[in-house]
């Protein structure tokens, strides 16, 4: 026992928890904040609904969404680092489409595209696609010049260098990006749910809301957190095994 350890992660999060039960349990009002233990209860008693109706659905926005996001992240980063003036007539387009609220947009979506999943993509694919192609971006924008130039010393094409120094360069953030999107691309296809669907955990907290059932609300907000959680878990993995060079 005496070489039990616990790390300062699992510490914080069971106080944190420990804290808000007793919170909770202290304002007695479960509409407004329900008690841990409610919610796993919740998630318990209407788990049919939640896992094999509404997780499904929603999982399905997130992996369209960030399907979409990644390739149009990529070719953004790409096309910008191919040329400056490409560069300065997107960045700034990039940079505008994240100023804009989207719940107010959500609306207009739903007007073009009615309630069909695509309303929730887009929703989801302007808040997602923004990290991937600034991130990959600024790794090709680091790399250092002397390399480049003596790649074209050696009558290496742009194709070569993109091949065999840009693309192994931006690996890494490559990675990064798909981990800062994942949980973004969850939360996108949730707020589109919530403006407008018949299914999904945004629909099912927002149901849940009107009929002033807190545990209902928060149930949905537990499993798309610890999906995140567990999902950029598997991603650090195969970034270790795929990049394990890096690591040496």
């Amino acid at each position: 026992m005496k070489n039990l350890k616990f790390s300062p992660c699992f510490l914080s999060v069971t106080l944190f928890f420990i804290f808000w039960e007793l919170l909770g349990r202290y304002i007695s009002k479960p509409f407004i904040l329900p008690c841990p233990t409610s919610i796993l209860k919740k998630i318990w008693v209407l788990k049919n609904s939640l896992f094999l109706t509404h997780l499904p659905s929603t999982l399905k926005i997130a992996f369209i969404s960030i399907v979409i996001s990644m390739v149009l992240g990529i070719t953004l980063a790409i096309l910008m680092d191919l040329s400056e003036t490409i560069e300065k007539a997107l960045y700034p387009i990039i940079i505008t489409t994240q100023t804009i609220p989207i719940t107010a947009l959500a609306p207009v979506f739903i007007l073009w595209f009615g309630y069909s999943i695509w309303s929730k993509v887009i929703v989801s694919v302007l808040i997602t696609f923004f990290p991937v192609s600034i991130t990959i971006y600024n790794s090709f924008k680091k790399i250092p010049k002397d390399q480049v130039n003596f790649l074209k010393s050696l009558e290496a094409s742009n194709l070569d260098i993109f091949l065999k120094l840009k693309i192994p360069a931006s690996s890494f953030s490559f990675f990064s990006a798909l981990k800062m999107s994942v949980p973004l691309t969850l939360i996108g296809a949730s707020i589109g749910e919530w403006l407008g669907a018949t299914s999904g955990l945004g629909y099912f907290s927002k149901r849940m809301m009107s009929q002033l059932d807190g545990a209902g609300v928060f149930a949905p907000i537990v499993i798309i957190s610890s999906l995140a959680i567990l999902l950029v878990q598997i991603i650090s993995l195969i970034e270790y095994k795929t990049l394990h060079w890096r690591n040496k």
